[in-house]
C-alpha cells in the first residue's frame, strides 16, 4: 500500500526562524514554497524534510532523519566547520574514529539540531 509512495521526514522545532537558519544555512537544504505559518519544507536529494513549530520539539530521543552519503567523513568535516557538534555513542560492534562510528564498511555520524532533534549521516 505505502511501498510505492514517498515518505517525508517530519521534524518538530521550537523556533521556526532559528530552525530555518540551521536547516538552510548550516545543512544547506533547499527551501520549498510553503503557505503554512510555522512550517518550512525542504528538498534534499530525492526526498523532502518538513520542519514545523511545536511545543513538543526536541522530545524525541531517537534519530529523526538520516541522510545517506558517499562521503560521511567529508560531510562531518564541513558541518564541523559550521559549528556543528557531533554525538558519540557507545555502540556494540562499532569503533569511533574521530566523530564517525565505523563497523566494517558502514559509517555513521550523529548530531543535533538547535532543538535537540537527533540527525544522522550514514554511508559506506
Amino acid at each position: 500500500m505505502l511501498g510505492d509512495s514517498a515518505a517525508i521526514a517530519t521534524i518538530a522545532v521550537k523556533d521556526i526562524k532559528r530552525a530555518k537558519q540551521f536547516y538552510e544555512n548550516t545543512l544547506g537544504l533547499k527551501p520549498l514554497d510553503s503557505d503554512q505559518q510555522g512550517v518550512a519544507n525542504y528538498k534534499t536529494g530525492k526526498s523532502k524534510v518538513l520542519v514545523y513549530q511545536s511545543q513538543f520539539a526536541g522530545t524525541n530521543r531517537a534519530t529523526a532523519a538520516t541522510w545517506e552519503l558517499a562521503d560521511v567523513e567529508g560531510a562531518v568535516s564541513k558541518l564541523k566547520s559550521k559549528g556543528v557538534a557531533f554525538e558519540h555513542y557507545d555502540m556494540p560492534g562499532m569503533t569511533l574514529k574521530g566523530d564517525v562510528h565505523v563497523a566494517g564498511g558502514f559509517k555513521a555520524a550523529w548530531f543535533k539540531d538547535p532543538d535537540g532533534n537527533i540527525l544522522a549521516l550514514v554511508g559506506g
